[in-house]
Order: C-alpha cells, then sequence, then structure tokens
C-alpha cells in the first residue's frame, strides 16, 4: 500500500553553472568574493551614512536604505548557491525554494520601489531648488520609506 501522492513534488533539483567537479572550488571563491564584496561595500555606506552627521539627510537615508536592501537581496540568494556549491548537492526543497523565491521577488521590489522615490526626490530638488527643502522633510522621508515597504509587502 502507497501512502500519500507519488506525483507531489517535494524537492527541485538545481543546475549549476558547472557540473566539471574541479571547475566547483573556482565557482565557490568567485561567488563567496562577490558576496563579501557587496556586503562590506554597502554596510560601509551604511556605516559611513550612519556616522558623518552632515549625511543626515533624505538623500543619503535613501541611500542607506537601497543599500540595506541590496544586501538583504544578495543575502536571499548567494549563501544557499554557495551551500550547493560546497557540498555538491543539487537539491532544494520546494518550501525552501518558494521561501527564497518571495524574499528575492520583495527585496527586488523594494529596489525598484525605492529607485523611482529616489527618483521623485531628484525630481522635486532639481525642479524646484528654492522648494526643494519643504517636501522633502524628514518626515517626507519616513513617509515615503513606509510607502516604499508598504507597497511591496502588499500581496504575500
Amino acid at each position: 500500500m502507497v501512502r500519500g501522492d507519488p506525483t507531489v513534488i517535494s524537492e527541485f533539483l538545481l543546475l549549476g553553472l558547472s557540473e566539471v567537479p574541479e571547475h566547483q572550488p573556482l565557482l565557490f571563491c568567485l561567488f563567496l568574493c562577490t558576496y563579501l564584496v557587496a556586503v562590506v561595500g554597502n554596510l560601509l555606506i551604511v556605516l559611513a551614512i550612519s556616522s558623518i552627521s552632515s549625511l543626515h539627510t533624505p538623500v543619503y537615508c535613501f541611500i542607506a536604505t537601497l543599500s540595506r536592501v541590496d544586501i538583504c537581496f544578495t543575502s536571499a540568494m548567494v549563501p544557499k548557491m554557495l551551500l550547493n556549491i560546497q557540498t555538491q548537492s543539487q537539491a532544494i526543497p520546494y518550501a525552501a525554494c518558494l521561501t527564497q523565491m518571495y524574499f528575492l521577488i520583495v527585496f527586488a521590489e523594494l529596489d525598484s520601489v525605492l529607485s523611482a522615490v529616489m527618483a521623485y526626490d531628484r525630481v522635486v530638488a532639481v525642479g524646484h531648488p528654492l522648494h526643494s527643502t519643504t517636501p522633502r522633510s524628514p518626515k517626507f522621508c519616513i513617509t515615503s520609506l513606509s510607502v516604499a515597504l508598504a507597497v511591496t509587502n502588499i500581496y504575500p
């Protein structure tokens, strides 16, 4: 007697960039170095903006937030890829795949929305230079970041 549905997919097999075992250490080092540069670079941006008081303006607030989102975006996919390269495993459970795709889509969407908010901020600053401090107050910065977060999490 067979229990359960044998047609249910419980895991996916990920096809790598190279099936040659000799290429795996090179790919691991390449992706690890790229990941570390991305994370450390974005952390340095966040730390520089938060530690220098003259950079506490809406423009730099958006840049720091964008750096945080970029850290989350790269951290949503690269560690699993590095683990798969290191362990020579090609399987990912269905639930883990859905979770990873959810976070990839959310952070990519948040990246796009933040880029649009930053573009609007630049249009206001260039188009109305004398009035640009009124709509770009810290309250505007917090409100637009909150709207960006709310827009990306409307449909889970």
